[in-house]
């Protein structure tokens, strides 16, 4: 009789949860203050994990009473932090870290992607990619995918819900002087049989694209975004919705806004709001050695 393969120790079942004791003195030193923590193992250049918190000691308290993060919990050996003056500046740079130091237990934010966006060319929709336009700046784009998949999928997503053609949207063909299959079945409107005009669809249409509409950079170069904790003040180096690095000084600040930069997501996606509904303290950036620094202010309302 054959026996039963051996099972791999991957598969193995776990053992009983025990608190880590050997972490606990590096709790001790985690301020109640926002920033981001890492989990380090035995390869100091590449960490198990990076997080943030609002809170770090509760948060990283948190992991280390959660019996699901066990074998995390087994390799690390030792969690150092960094403190921020806010939340913004916590998730700006806890997206940098893991983008460029690859931990293995991240999952999401660890690959860079190759965006695709909608973008509306006369009367239709063509798929357009960051690589060849600058989406911090292009108009009428609308979602942001990491493949071409994805965008397509999304676009029949909004197609159903809103009884549009795939047709006319240029996602199937159909046959010279015939409906699409959907109208048959009252999924499409009709544009494609006369049932209503090109310009009733593509008003359904523009409607529901403005709730995904990528927002151009609003401002025409770098600015600083101001937090601050108690006597702890940091200026936040952004230029179109990209991070630049956080510093103390406005001499600094405009050190950094000169680099270059590219539309990263992970920094739209966390700026757009505080940004366009004006709830961010901003400092235009003057050139390095300008005579004198703006006062800080608070952009106008705008809505999205």
């Amino acid at each position: 009789m054959q026996l039963p393969r051996r099972r791999r120790a991957d598969f193995a079942p776990a053992e009983a949860f025990q608190y880590p004791a050997h972490l606990k003195a590096a709790v001790a030193d985690l301020p109640a203050a926002p920033g981001v923590y890492v989990f380090h193992g035995d390869q100091e250049n590449l960490p198990l994990y990076i997080g943030k918190s609002v809170n770090l000691r509760q948060r990283v308290l948190s992991h280390l009473r959660n019996p699901d993060e066990d074998r995390l919990l087994r390799q690390t050996r030792r969690i150092s932090h960094i403190r921020t003056a806010g939340d913004i500046g916590a998730q700006l740079l806890e997206a940098q870290m893991i983008k460029t130091q690859q931990p293995l237990f991240n999952q999401k934010l660890r690959r860079n992607r190759q965006l695709c966006a909608w973008q509306r060319q006369g009367d239709g929709l063509v798929l357009v990619y960051s690589k060849d336009l600058n989406f911090a700046t292009a108009p009428e784009l609308y979602g942001l995918y990491a493949s071409r998949h994805a965008a397509i999928e999304r676009l029949r997503e909004v197609a159903d819900q809103h009884r549009l053609c795939c047709g006319h949207l240029g996602l199937e063909k159909l046959p010279p002087g015939k409906a699409c299959f959907r109208a048959a079945l009252r999924q499409c409107a009709g544009v494609c049989r006369g049932d209503e005009s090109v310009a009733e669809h593509d008003a359904r249409l523009l409607s529901a694209l403005r709730q995904m509409q990528v927002q151009c950079w609003p401002h025409p170069g770098a600015v600083g975004l101001v937090e601050r904790d108690g006597d702890f003040t940091q200026i936040h180096v952004l230029n179109h919705w990209c991070y630049l690095g956080s510093v103390g000084t406005l001499a600094e600040a405009a050190a950094l806004s000169h680099q270059a930069v590219g539309f990263d997501t992970d920094g739209y996606q966390i700026l757009v709001r505080p940004l366009m509904e004006g709830r961010a303290e901003l400092l235009p950036l003057l050139s390095p050695g300008a005579a004198s620094a703006p006062k800080p202010r608070r952009r106008p309302r705008a809505s999205l």
